[in-house]
């Protein structure tokens, strides 16, 4: 039977979001959460130059190196996007042991969750998601919907 998702917004103020990788993924997914006023611990042996800039900003902290297991201990949300797939699996496996909801970059069979694409006004958060085999569907969604927003307000002034 295929999985189906509910679609959900929640408040991530304060949350402890774990993101185990340092390349262009995992800092996609830091720059969402962010927005949200997540607490977000990054675990990856390199960072990407932004990434490292956050991290000196205060805004994410990292531990510099291989993700292990006790990483996800006091989590409460995790995204694994490393270029490693065993090791992605390891974190799935981590998590659904602990009981702590997962997004795995690169499978989403083994996601609990997917990470949205996100468009942010002054009084509304719309996140758009696919079925996985569209991308840049969803990508050119993403686009419209931002258009409109845009020409929205535009036409309010």
């Amino acid at each position: 039977m295929e999985k189906t998702y509910f679609p959900m917004f929640i408040d991530l103020t304060g949350k402890k979001i774990l993101v185990a990788g340092g390349g262009a993924i995992a800092l996609r997914r830091v720059r969402t959460l962010l927005r949200f006023g997540a607490d977000i611990q990054v675990t990856a042996p390199e960072l990407c130059e932004e990434m490292e800039r956050l991290e000196k900003e205060k805004k994410i902290t990292a531990k510099h190196r291989e993700y292990r297991s006790g990483d996800i201990d006091g989590m409460q949300i995790v995204l694994a996007a490393t270029d490693d797939r065993a090791v992605n699996r390891r974190i799935r496996e981590d998590c659904q042991s602990a009981g702590i909801m997962v997004n795995v970059a690169d499978d989403r069979s083994l996601c609990d969750f997917y990470f949205p694409s996100v468009v942010m006004t002054e009084d509304a958060v719309i996140g758009i998601s696919g079925d996985g085999s569209d991308h840049a569907g969803v990508k050119e969604a993403r686009r419209r919907i931002e258009k409109a927003c845009k020409a929205e307000k535009d036409s309010l002034y």
